[in-house]
């Protein structure tokens, strides 16, 4: 299939970098939701590059290496040119345990030396701090980011999972290209607060798990949906009795599609895309026919009617269970 060239590009921030408006999230190339393979990983990569999405996530956390091996190696011969290359630090692997993390200044520079390397490339395009240290002040951890910056290691730098205090906070020390936490329409309480705060700093807002990771998309039905291996098995949205009362909520998604002609989650991803273009989605898959269902969202029309009947069926505050395990969710929003 061609390039989509009819969507407009969206700035990140105040920066230089411009990316099309739906993105490529990675984790799942790295085991995050079951076995995946490396050559179709590559293969899907390419897919999204030649269907014109320029916009790639990764973390040096996604298979402690793996991703960023696996995308250097889908960017050889001439494809770094074309993307927009994200990748974070921060997380720290503890085996058996919850991450750690480490915001401290010497973690900063030693972790994006490493990731360059895996990446084989010689600057990163936007570089987020995956998960806040609360033991470093933010201050510093984003003093020595932007050294980074200095250094030409760096183009622009964000955060993740990052409440509106250490937005602003960090904001002052360098200016932030981008915040990105988790964002749909079952998950809009901490993101709607951070959006606030980002629109009015003029940094753009990343929406990860758009589709909520898959919930949205009326792909599970029922627990035993869920792959062996794959992680949301320990996610408490995805417990036999929250996933009930979350498909009442997907069902209104569902009834939209019907009137529209179109898949749930491609409404999901165009209420998103309706928010302002200073939001952008990054849903992951490990086919490359997903890319295509995701991308034909930019084709689906939504009134302002229309995005605030959804909005109305699925409020804030809507969905059952945390968005996390509890021991992760103290990582997060912080």
């Amino acid at each position: 299939m061609t390039a989509i060239t009819h969507a407009r590009l969206r700035t990140l921030g105040n920066s230089q970098l411009s990316v099309f408006p739906i993105g490529l999230g990675c984790m799942s190339f790295s085991g995050a939701y079951g076995k995946s393979d490396d050559a179709e990983a590559i293969r899907v990569v390419h897919h999204a590059l030649d269907r014109g999405v320029n916009f790639l996530d990764s973390s040096d956390m996604y298979g402690w290496g793996h991703n960023e091996t696996l995308l250097g190696k889908a960017l050889s011969g001439g494809r770094r040119g074309k993307v927009v290359l994200t990748t974070k630090f921060g997380q720290t692997q503890r085996p058996g345990g919850a991450n750690g993390v480490d915001g401290s200044p010497a973690y900063v520079k030693a972790a994006c030396e490493a990731s360059l390397k895996r990446l084989g490339i010689d600057v990163i395009d936007l570089y987020y701090q995956h998960r806040v240290d609360p033991s470093v002040p933010i201050e510093d951890t984003v003093g020595a980011m932007g050294e980074l910056v200095k250094a030409g290691k760096v183009r622009a730098l964000g955060l993740s999972e990052a409440k509106p205090e250490t937005i602003r906070r960090a904001h002052k020390v360098h200016p932030l290209a981008a915040v990105q936490s988790e964002y749909s329409l079952l998950y809009r309480v901490d993101a709607e607060e951070t959006l606030e705060t980002t629109r009015a700093l003029g940094i753009s807002f990343v929406a990860y798990s758009p589709l909520g990771r898959s919930l949205l998309t009326g792909a599970v039905r029922q627990v035993s949906d869920i792959p062996e291996g794959d992680g949301r098995g320990r996610h408490p949205r995805f417990a036999a009795d929250n996933l009930a009362r979350n498909l009442v909520q997907v069902a209104a998604i569902e009834a939209v599609a019907r009137e529209k002609g179109v898949k749930p989650g491609q409404v999901a991803l165009a209420w998103l895309l309706a928010q302002g273009p200073d939001v952008v989605p990054i849903p992951g898959t490990k086919r490359a026919e997903r890319i295509d269902e995701n991308l034909a969202a930019l084709d689906v029309v939504l009134s302002a009617a229309d995005v605030a009947r959804i909005s109305a069926a699925l409020p804030p505050g809507a969905a059952a269970g945390t968005r996390y395990p509890e021991a992760a969710m103290k990582a997060v929003y912080i």
